[in-house]
C-alpha cells in the first residue's frame, strides 16, 4: 500500500488552538498587557506564560515593545491584522465560502445599532497627539453614536500641529479641542477608559463605575526626529494604528452594549 502525506492543516490554527495561546490571543484582543500582568490575570507560571508568548512571536501574531515608562518592562500587542489576514486564509482554503464578503457592511450594521449614550475617554500623558487623534476618530467612525473624549496627566498648552495636520488630510477637523487635565472627567460615567501611552498607565485614576481599562503601548509620534515629513509620517502611521484598534474596539462596545440593552 503507497503511503500518502497529508497535509498540515495552517499554522495559525496550532498556534491559536493550544489552550494557554488562545487565553493569551483573547487577553491581547483587548489590550496591551505586560508579562507580569497576564500571570495575574490568567494564574499561570512566569515560564509557561513566556514560552507561549514567545511562541506567538515567532508565529508573527504578537508584537513585543518596551515600555516607555519603564524600560523594564515589555509591553505585549496582538497583530490584529495579521492574524485576521492567516485567519481569512486559512478558512479560504478549507472552502472559499468561508470568507464572508458581506463582513464589511455587516461591520456598517453593527455600528449602526450602537445606542448612545456610549462614553469613552482616551488619556495620554500630554493630551496634544495620540488621545486627540482618538478622539477625534472614534468621533468620526462611530457617526456621534459614542461619545468620545480625551485628556492627559500633565496636558500641553497645544494640541501637536502635525495630528491636527495627519487627521485634516482625512477630512477630520480637530480645532475645536484642546488638551485637558484628567481631573475634569474624574467624577463622569465612562463605558471605557483607554489610556494611549505608557506613562499614564502608571498613574491613572479611578473612575465612578469603575469602567473597564484598555490600554494601547503606542509610540509617541512626536519623540520622532528628522524632517517635518518624516516626522509627519509618524503621524500619519498612528493614525491608521488608531483606526484599526478603534474598528476592533466599536465591534466589542457595540456586542456588549447590546448584550445589555437585551
Amino acid at each position: 500500500m503507497e503511503s500518502t502525506t497529508l497535509p498540515h492543516p495552517p499554522a495559525v490554527f496550532k498556534l491559536a488552538g493550544h489552550p494557554v495561546r488562545w487565553n493569551l490571543l483573547t487577553r491581547l484582543a483587548r489590550s496591551d498587557e505586560r508579562v507580569q500582568d497576564l500571570i495575574e490575570q490568567l494564574k499561570l507560571p512566569q515560564n509557561l506564560v513566556s514560552y507561549h508568548l514567545r511562541q506567538l512571536r515567532d508565529g508573527h501574531l504578537v508584537h513585543e515593545r518596551r515600555s516607555s515608562a519603564d524600560e523594564r518592562s515589555v509591553y505585549y500587542s496582538l497583530d490584529f491584522e495579521q492574524f485576521q489576514t492567516l485567519f481569512l486564509s486559512a478558512g479560504k482554503m478549507l472552502h472559499p465560502a468561508m470568507v464572508d464578503a458581506s463582513s464589511s457592511s455587516e461591520d456598517e450594521k453593527g455600528q449602526s445599532r450602537l445606542k448612545p449614550p456610549l462614553r469613552v475617554l482616551f488619556l495620554c500623558t500630554q493630551n496634544s497627539a495620540r488621545s486627540q487623534m482618538a478622539e477625534a476618530l472614534l468621533r468620526e467612525l462611530s457617526h456621534g453614536a459614542i461619545e468620545t473624549f480625551s485628556a492627559g496627566s500633565s496636558p500641553a498648552s497645544h494640541i501637536h500641529p502635525l495630528a491636527v495636520r495627519a487627521m485634516e488630510v482625512i477630512g477630520i477637523n480637530m480645532h475645536e479641542q484642546y488638551p485637558k487635565h484628567f481631573d475634569r472627567y474624574r467624577e463622569q460615567h465612562f463605558d471605557a477608559i483607554v489610556t494611549v501611552c505608557d506613562r499614564i498607565r502608571e498613574v491613572c485614576p479611578t473612575f465612578p463605575d469603575d469602567p473597564e481599562r484598555i490600554h494601547w503601548s503606542f509610540p509617541d509620534p512626536a519623540e520622532t526626529t528628522g524632517s517635518e515629513e518624516e516626522q509627519y509620517v509618524a503621524f500619519e502611521r498612528m493614525g491608521l494604528q488608531l483606526t484599526t484598534r478603534l474598528r476592533l474596539l466599536m465591534a466589542v462596545l457595540n456586542r456588549e452594549h447590546s448584550e445589555t440593552n437585551f
